[in-house]
């Protein structure tokens, strides 16, 4: 799933969203192997459709993808997505299965599968899974998938369980900031502002600011009745990352203070 960032909100979505492994983005087709190279090709044409909303089109060509290469992971990958969008989610099930069963040690396959049960409620299930890609040392960002494992725990109000998985991540990058803002989130929603504030100031006084920290800056500081430091976080916001969505949310945080 991809990163998105609406602010005031208490979770946000998975921060690593589902990734699609098709020909030319995860991989090379075979040369000369006229049914993969067409497969990719409908692969590639089925997920533009997607994109777009065009379902319809986008089951056509996938349909001719699993077609001319049934063993095919990204084939299937593509397909569960398409299922989902259609409403059907035993379909979708059974795609992202097939898929698992042809590429069983691909951490991306393991990842898209694992934010889609926790999209769906199948919290262990989920979190299984993002620990299975996290240890898998073909996965090159594995404090993104226990993030991710923290996040699905969070949304099944199992706290404890995902700070514990945050810590994990940290303990692999210490200069994750989405563990970070997802540990002083929690902090700042259970109103525990001054270990939210000790929180932010310790990762942006050693690393990079990024523009979740400076938003929950801005909300911590505020309820803490710390004007200044508000605008503080606020000035760096708005000096460093103009344009984006958490700059925007500054002006919505008088009408929605918490």
């Amino acid at each position: 799933m991809s990163k998105i960032h609406p602010e005031l909100r208490l979770l946000r979505p998975l921060a690593v969203g589902i990734m699609l492994l098709l020909s030319g983005c995860g991989g090379t087709p075979t040369r000369g192997n006229k049914p993969h190279d067409a497969a990719a090709a409908n692969t590639q044409l089925g997920s533009a459709y997607l994109n777009q909303g065009e379902l319809a089109l986008a089951k056509e060509k996938l349909d001719k993808a699993v077609a001319q290469d049934p063993n095919n992971p990204e084939v299937h990958s593509v397909r569960a997505l398409l299922f989902e969008r259609m409403g059907t989610p035993d379909k979708a099930d059974a795609e992202f299965r097939a898929a698992l069963r042809l590429a069983p040690h691909d951490p991306n396959v393991i990842n898209n599968y694992a934010v889609y049960l926790c999209q769906h409620g199948r919290t262990d299930e989920g979190v299984k899974r993002f620990e299975e890609a996290a240890r898998n040392a073909l996965y090159r960002t594995p404090e993104a998938a226990y993030t991710n494992a923290g996040v699905c725990l969070r949304a099944a109000k199992r706290d404890a369980d995902a700070r514990l998985h945050f810590a994990q991540a940290l303990q692999l990058r210490p200069t994750y900031g989405e563990a970070v803002y997802q540990l002083a989130d929690m902090d700042f929603q259970q109103r525990d502002l001054q270990a939210a504030r000790t929180r932010i100031d310790a990762f942006l006084n050693g690393y990079s600011e990024t523009p979740d920290l400076l938003l929950l800056g801005v909300r911590v500081a505020r309820a803490q009745n710390d004007r200044i430091g508000a605008q503080r976080y606020a000035r760096k916001l708005q000096l460093n990352f103009p344009g984006t969505e958490q700059t925007r949310a500054l002006a919505t945080l008088d009408s929605n203070p918490g």
